[in-house]
């Protein structure tokens, strides 16, 4: 049978989920999801933070009500948490003071098992995942991959037919990870499992292409399927072999393209823009890379070849392209990051020209930076209270992503020494830092 049209096990039509900040304006964290996950295949969800894909586990473990549109499960609406879903989370989420035996039942007690045939459950469950011997252990007595394993044992022994995954490598060291990864997977690929299907949220692109029958790349600002790429490989998968390095950097190449929809509000003014969160530290770290790797004939990088380099991860890397982009010091170029002119002078030049350029491009760039600037030189004090600024980005933008942004504006401005801040009297100023 063609892979789709396989019975789907999660359908999702034209799913959206809203929020509303504080002062009732509304944010739109997913829109227009269309989304289905198949009998007997592993889908992983790649994209970048703040795309919603954590909030998209939520409402399909029925954790969260969708704002709009259909959520389905084996057919049937969802409408509360789905008996048949079972969520592994990246923090392990034990409790403290049960032991791993304790943990793992606690799920079938909620159900109300019968306390043998749950014994036996949590015993064969703990057997199978590679923990017997730790029954009576406490979480402080476990090393974090075996923490994990405790949270895929509580997930697995309530038998659901499908397992959600939030990130449930990503707080392992590399090879525990790796070897709980190869652990699951053979669970899966040998059928030792009731589960039916498996849908994973990663920021690990290599995790994705290793495991996934399908990834979906989701963009941002709304949270949105871009993109869904087919995995045809078959299992073991050689993370050297030329067609798994192919589909790694199709997959970059996505995410790192243009979102090619609207933003977030359609008459967003360019100060509301989200800035990353990056050091100008990193940014010039990045840029040297960049200088150091060009000596090649081949003009330019790809993403996933630069993260591999730098062993950075899409979640460290994408943020600081970002970055350079915006600021005008890179440039991507047929997939390929390149410098910029303006990123060769960057490389080249001392502390000061350094400042001066990254200076210049600040308030060329982010129009929120211009903007502080030109408040400051209209006022006689040259003096602005940050509240000023919050509030106009509060405005269109989360609480918490305001300050965010504002924070980041306040690194990046004292760096390029075109204002002052006072973080006492939370105040701007043209004042001389000095």
């Amino acid at each position: 049978m063609p892979a789709d049209t396989l019975p789907a096990l999660y359908r999702l039509r034209g799913v959206s989920r809203r929020f509303a900040n504080p002062e009732g304006a509304e944010i739109r964290v997913l829109e227009d999801v269309d989304l289905d996950l198949r009998d007997g295949e592993i889908l992983v969800i790649v994209g970048r933070s703040g795309s919603g894909k954590s909030t998209l586990l939520r409402v399909l473990a029925g954790l969260l009500p969708a704002s709009g549109g259909e959520v389905c499960f084996c057919g049937e609406p969802v409408r509360g948490p789905v008996a048949g879903a079972a969520m592994v989370f990246q923090s392990f989420a034990l409790f403290p003071w049960l032991n791993v035996l304790q943990n793992v039942e606690l799920g079938l007690e909620a159900r109300r098992v019968p306390r043998k045939e749950r014994r036996a459950r949590a015993l064969a469950a703990i057997d199978t995942i590679g923990l017997d011997g730790f029954e009576s252990a406490y979480p402080r007595e476990l090393s974090g991959g075996m923490r994990q394993r405790v949270g895929f044992a509580r997930a697995l022994v309530v038998e659901p037919q499908v397992l959600l995954m939030d990130e449930a490598f990503s707080a392992l060291d590399v090879l525990t990870a790796e070897t709980l990864r190869g652990d699951l997977l053979d669970l899966w690929l040998e059928h030792r499992t009731a589960t039916r299907g498996i849908l994973l949220v990663s920021h690990n692109i290599e995790e994705a292409v290793l495991l996934a029958d399908r990834v979906l790349v989701f963009g941002s600002h709304p949270g949105r399927v871009r993109q869904e790429i087919a995995i045809p490989l078959p299992h073991p998968r050689d993370r050297n072999a030329e067609d798994f390095r192919a589909l790694v950097e199709e997959i970059y190449a996505s995410m790192t393209a243009g979102d090619g929809h609207a933003p977030l509000v359609a008459d967003l003014p360019d100060i509301h823009r989200v800035l990353p969160a990056v050091s100008v530290n990193r940014m010039a770290g990045l840029l040297e890379t960049l200088d150091s790797l060009g000596n090649g004939s081949q003009p330019g990088i790809r993403p996933a070849e630069l993260a591999r380099s730098m062993a950075f991860s899409v979640d460290d890397l994408l943020p600081l392209l970002d970055s350079l982009q915006l600021l005008g010091f890179v440039e991507l170029v047929d997939d390929r990051v390149q410098l910029s002119a303006a990123g060769r002078r960057f490389v080249q030049g001392d502390t000061q020209e350094r400042k001066t350029l990254f200076a210049r491009h600040l308030l060329q760039h982010v129009p929120l930076a211009a903007h502080i600037r030109s408040v400051l030189d209209a006022r006689s004090g040259h003096r602005a209270p940050a509240a000023r600024f919050l509030s106009e980005l509060e405005d269109r933008l989360p609480e918490d992503k305001a300050r965010s942004v504002l924070e980041t504006i306040i690194y990046w401005g004292r760096y390029a020494e075109i204002f002052a801040y006072d973080d006492r009297r939370a105040e701007f100023s043209l004042d001389d830092p000095h």
